[in-house]
């Protein structure tokens, strides 16, 4: 990659991930004199800092997604920490153990599962040119602590807000039901379709063959749709606790979509496929057949 893309993309990313945390930041709490959310928005990016210069000097990716994990996990746990003993808060806020706890599960559980499988492959293939370019690898990063802070804003706003709700009425009950409700629909569609990939490769009898069974026959990007229905999940409980700027922190699964299906995720994905699959009359019948992304039950002839 040039140069100055990589440079340009390192500076953009650092701009737009102050410039939400600024707005959404408005009402946050006061953390050693600034607001929290700015602390929250640094801390993603120096955590993937930190780990980027091991991963260039040592030259490895290995641990690329298992950072981004580790900073949903820690980033967490500092806000739950801070609720209970900052003087900040009046009372304990809410939003902060539901939120906190339901990032930590779903963090654990991907980040353990992505960094077994690159360590059993060897290597992410993303990575094999990008890493020796010094640049371009410390932009992936960058970008990566962005995914973490946009990715959470939504969350981060309702934990770090300062119009703490003491006396929390059936309205935001509603909220949060709705969004907890709808975070564990996701969290449990991730789930299964990762192992049921996992168990399909793991299969012999499989090798070089595409997945198209469980809920791969509902949808050829089933965790994808998971991760994005979770995310909506966590905006929809942080909604009623949103005031002013805060609402710009409504971007996360909005952000979660686009980078999936636009950039990162199945964009990626389906042209691998394609190359390796393209001229298969089974893949292509697949293709036909099955929705990109939204479930859809298969027909049963």
């Amino acid at each position: 990659m040039p140069l100055k893309i990589s440079i340009l993309g390192s500076v953009v990313s650092i701009i737009l991930g102050f410039l939400v945390a600024y707005i959404v930041g408005q009402n946050s709490v006061d953390f050693f004199g600034f607001p929290l959310l700015i602390f929250c928005f640094l801390y993603s990016y120096i955590v993937h800092w930190i780990f980027f210069i091991h991963a260039y000097i040592f030259q490895t990716e290995h641990y690329f997604d298992a950072t981004g994990s580790f900073t949903y996990i820690s980033l967490s746990i500092i806000l739950i920490l801070n609720s209970i003993f900052s003087s900040s808060f009046e009372g304990l806020n809410p939003y902060t153990y539901l939120i906190g706890i339901m990032v930590i599960l779903w963090s654990l559980r991907l980040g353990m599962f992505l960094f077994k499988r690159v360590k059993d492959v060897g290597q992410d293939i993303r990575f094999v040119e990008m890493k020796k370019d010094f640049f371009w690898f410390f932009m992936t990063w960058t970008l990566s602590g962005l995914w973490v802070f946009l990715t959470y804003v939504a969350g981060l706003s309702a934990m770090t807000s300062i119009n703490l709700i003491e006396n929390m009425s059936s309205y935001h009950f509603i909220f949060m039901l709705t969004g907890f409700l709808l975070w564990v629909l996701g969290f449990v569609i991730e789930i299964l379709a990762d192992n049921q990939k996992k168990i399909f490769r793991e299969n012999p009898s499989n090798k070089g063959k595409f997945i198209s069974s469980g809920l791969w026959a509902w949808s050829r990007h089933p965790n994808y749709f998971g991760e994005i229905i979770l995310w909506l999940g966590i905006a929809i409980i942080a909604f009623p606790s949103m005031d002013g700027g805060e609402f710009l922190g409504l971007i996360s699964p909005f952000f979660v979509y686009v980078l999936l299906t636009k950039i990162s995720g199945i964009p990626m994905l389906e042209k691998s496929s394609d190359n390796k699959w393209g001229l298969e009359e089974d893949y292509i019948n697949y293709k036909k057949t099955t929705p990109i992304l939204f479930l859809k039950k298969p027909n049963s002839n």
